[in-house]
């Protein structure tokens, strides 16, 4: 007899995937005790202009509507949340500024009272229409403090930022209750420093101007492990289901504590692997992050299409293979992939920003190789039903040997080209019917692949030859590597896999630097294979 408890259809509460969370719809985590409590309020003490800059998906906006409902509870405070969605890709300045207006217009009258709804004055140039709505609507309320809080500001380009950034600018030194808005909050996935936007002559505008009068640029956290079974605990309250300790964790590391996903796993486990009310064991939370990534849903397809442009190839490749590169923190994309929280700084080191981004990358990254890659005709598991590694390795030999130079000059991600290619072999091969786990070793030079095939495990890892130290000292470094990660994940067979791309092995014929040696290391027998 199964030991459950059956949710009721009549539970409303949900663990949310979309749009902002809702009290009394979503499980929540007070968005803003996510921000210093006193550092926001001193905002509107001290009538300070600020910024707040975080990822997609990480609870903005929940925390916005949030901290407006708070604000308006405060006597002598009149604040708004306004989006500027609606000038995306708008670059005209007199029509994107008409409409940041009418969004204020719209959005007081979905939020405020009807004796505090704004007017959108008649004037001639869009240029000063926003600083005449914001003046005109302060003066209407002499004993109040105006607050406003401009959601996704980031969408704004060209001239129709800099107007908006200069228009708020102009009304700051006369900033005060009558005069102009006290405080003013600019949102969106980006700080202040990428809105180096340029002038119609082509002139960079000066870094500390249009909005030179800000007093701090901060960004929400991802949730902490105590935050994430918070959350869950509030499921687990109003259901008696129970997210086992194994679950928990397991969570934890697949998010990284990112909001959308903590919620996304969760809400799968839940409304799928256990909608009667079953135990979510850290099975089911594998089962929801395979179907995540599977789904490809908006959010994090979104970030997967940022890969296609140059200046996030620079950074995340690298990254990807393990690259120690001393250049990287300076490259262009290098803010804009932090901001954008596809990336993430760890103990100093740049990182993917969580396993499942991780996999996404990878998966979409080489997704056209395996799809070009032939189904096997060759014998690849063994009488005892376990994959016959060494087969496919040979193969795979004979694979690159026909194909390796070809497909890598249609390949962008050059460096990682090899890697890629072997990975979308081995998902092809074992689609469906293994679990492949890919760790990127920070600074390392390498890719670890665990391949979990039944009740078997092969580790499998991947090197380039640094031009700098040849093929034997990166055979040195390999073994010392592999040996490592064995020790902690105990597989029945090791594998490394060594490309040489450099010039020299480049210059050597297949038959010389195609070949196989068996040795014993550290943590036991293991295959070398090279390419």
């Amino acid at each position: 007899m199964h030991n459950f408890t059956y949710i009721s259809l009549m539970h409303k509460k949900s663990f949310n995937t979309t749009g902002p969370c809702m009290a009394d719809m979503h499980y929540m985590l007070s968005p803003v005790d996510r921000i210093d409590a006193a550092k926001l309020q001193r905002f509107i003490d001290e009538k300070l202009y600020w910024v707040l800059h975080a990822p997609r998906q990480t609870g903005k906006t929940s925390f916005l509507l949030n901290w407006m409902e708070q604000l308006n509870a405060q006597p002598g405070i009149i604040s708004l949340y306004v989006s500027v969605e609606t000038c995306q890709g708008i670059a005209d300045m007199d029509t994107a500024m008409s409409l940041v207006c009418e969004s204020i217009k719209s959005r007081a009258e979905l939020h405020l009272p009807v004796e505090y709804w704004p007017e959108i004055p008649e004037i001639a140039s869009a240029g000063k229409q926003l600083h005449r709505m914001l003046q005109s609507w302060a003066q209407k309320f002499p004993d109040h403090g105006l607050v406003l809080l401009f959601d996704e500001v980031d969408v704004l380009e060209g001239p129709a930022m800099i107007s908006f950034l200069r228009q708020i600018r102009d009304g700051f030194s006369g900033r005060g209750k009558g005069k102009f808005p006290i405080s003013i909050a600019l949102v969106g996935m980006r700080d202040l420093r990428d809105y180096l936007v340029y002038a119609k002559d082509g002139v960079p505008v000066n870094p500390g101007s249009p909005f030179n009068v800000k007093k701090e640029s901060f960004t929400l956290q991802n949730f902490e492990p105590d935050e994430v079974n918070a959350l869950l605990s509030q499921h687990t309250t109003a259901t008696g289901q129970i997210f086992t300790d194994d679950a928990r964790e397991l969570l934890y590391h697949y998010s990284c504590g990112q909001p959308w996903l903590v919620n996304s796993l969760a809400d799968f486990c839940v409304s799928e692997c256990c909608p009667q009310g079953e135990d979510i064991t850290a099975a089911h939370i594998e089962q929801a992050k395979e179907k995540l990534i599977e789904r490809r849903e908006v959010h994090i397809d979104s970030l997967a299409e940022r890969l296609k442009e140059p200046r996030i190839r620079q950074v995340v490749e690298p990254i990807l293979i393990g690259k120690n590169d001393p250049e990287l923190a300076t490259r262009p994309g290098f803010e804009f992939s932090l901001d954008l929280g596809l990336i993430t700084i760890k103990n100093g080191t740049p990182q993917i920003a969580n396993p499942i981004y991780r996999e996404v990358l990878i998966r979409s990254l080489n997704y056209g190789q395996q799809l070009a890659i032939p189904a096997p005709e060759f014998k690849w598991q063994k009488d005892n039903g376990d994959l016959d590694i060494e087969a496919l390795m040979e193969e795979f030999q004979t694979f690159w040997r026909r194909n390796g130079d070809l497909w890598e000059q249609k390949f962008d991600y050059t460096e990682a080209f090899p890697h890629l290619l072997l990975m979308a072999y081995f998902q092809r091969i074992v689609n469906g019917g293994a679990r492949l786990t890919r760790k990127a070793a920070a600074g390392r030079g390498r890719i670890d692949m665990l391949v979990e095939w039944k009740q078997w495990s092969h580790l499998v890892e991947i090197k380039l030859v640094h031009p700098h130290d040849g093929r034997a000292t990166t055979l040195a470094e390999g073994l010392k590597q592999i040996a490592f990660y064995a020790d902690k994940v105990k597989p029945d067979t090791q594998h490394l896999v060594i490309f040489d791309r450099s010039d020299k092995g480049r210059a050597m014929s297949f038959e010389d630097k195609m070949y196989r040696e068996n040795l014993e290391g550290a943590a036991g027998p293991l295959s070398v294979w090279w390419f």
